[in-house]
C-alpha cells in the first residue's frame, strides 16, 4: 500500500488542489443557483473519482486491495454523472448523494490510513481527511432540511479543509519517497 501511495503522491496533491479550488469557488460565490451547485458538485465528484480510479489502476500490481480505491472512485464518477444527466434533482436528493459519497470516501481513506500506519509518518492526515468526510456525510444525513445556500457553504468549507489535508499528505508522501525510495518502510518515532 505504501508503494501505491508514494508512487501516486502527485495524484493525491492534484485531488487536494481540485478540492481546494472547488471549495474556494463555493465559499466566494455563495449566491449561486442550485443548478450551478449541481454542476459544481458533478465536476468535483467526477474529477476526484477519475483521479482515484486512475491512481488505483495504475499501481494495482502487488496491491491486493486496490479494488476498494477503484470502488470509491467509481462512486465519485457515478455521483458526478448523475448530477450532469439529472440536473432537475431536488436539493434533498443532491444532499443525500453528497452525504453517501462523502461517507464512502471517508471510510475508504480511514481504512487506507490504518493499513499504512506502520510504514509511514503522517498517516494521521489521511485519517483526519477520512473522519472529516464521514462527519460531513453524517451531518448532511441528520440535517436534510438545510437550505441550498447553507449546503453550498458547508460543501465549500469541507472541500477547502479536505484539499489542504490532501495536499499536505501528498507532499509528505513525496518527501518519504525521496528519502526512503520504493519498498522501504519509514520507521515510527519512539
Amino acid at each position: 500500500m505504501i508503494e501505491t501511495l508514494t508512487h501516486n503522491w502527485g495524484w493525491v496533491v492534484l485531488r487536494g488542489v481540485v478540492a481546494l479550488l472547488f471549495g474556494a469557488l463555493a465559499l466566494f460565490y455563495p449566491a449561486v443557483t442550485l443548478a450551478v451547485l449541481i454542476v459544481w458538485f458533478g465536476v468535483y465528484a467526477f474529477v476526484d473519482g477519475m483521479f482515484l480510479v486512475i491512481s488505483a489502476i495504475a499501481n494495482r500490481r502487488g496491491e491486493p486491495r486496490w479494488g476498494v480505491l477503484v470502488l470509491g472512485g467509481l462512486l465519485g464518477v457515478a455521483a458526478g454523472l448523475v448530477a450532469f444527466f439529472m440536473p432537475a434533482l431536488t436539493a434533498l436528493t443532491l444532499l443525500l448523494i453528497i452525504a453517501a459519497w462523502s461517507v464512502v470516501i471517508g471510510v475508504d481513506e480511514i481504512i487506507a490510513a490504518i493499513r499504512v500506519r506502520k510504514e509511514i509518518r503522517g498517516e494521521w492526515l489521511l485519517v483526519v481527511a477520512g473522519l472529516l468526510a464521514v462527519a460531513f456525510g453524517v451531518i448532511l444525513f441528520v440535517e436534510p432540511g438545510v437550505g441550498a445556500l447553507a449546503l453550498l457553504l458547508w460543501i465549500g468549507a469541507y472541500a477547502v479543509v479536505r484539499g489542504i489535508l490532501l495536499i499536505a499528505l501528498g507532499f509528505r508522501l513525496r518527501n518519504w519517497e525521496r528519502l526512503h525510495g520504493a519498498g522501504g518502510a519509514m520507521p515510527r518515532p519512539a
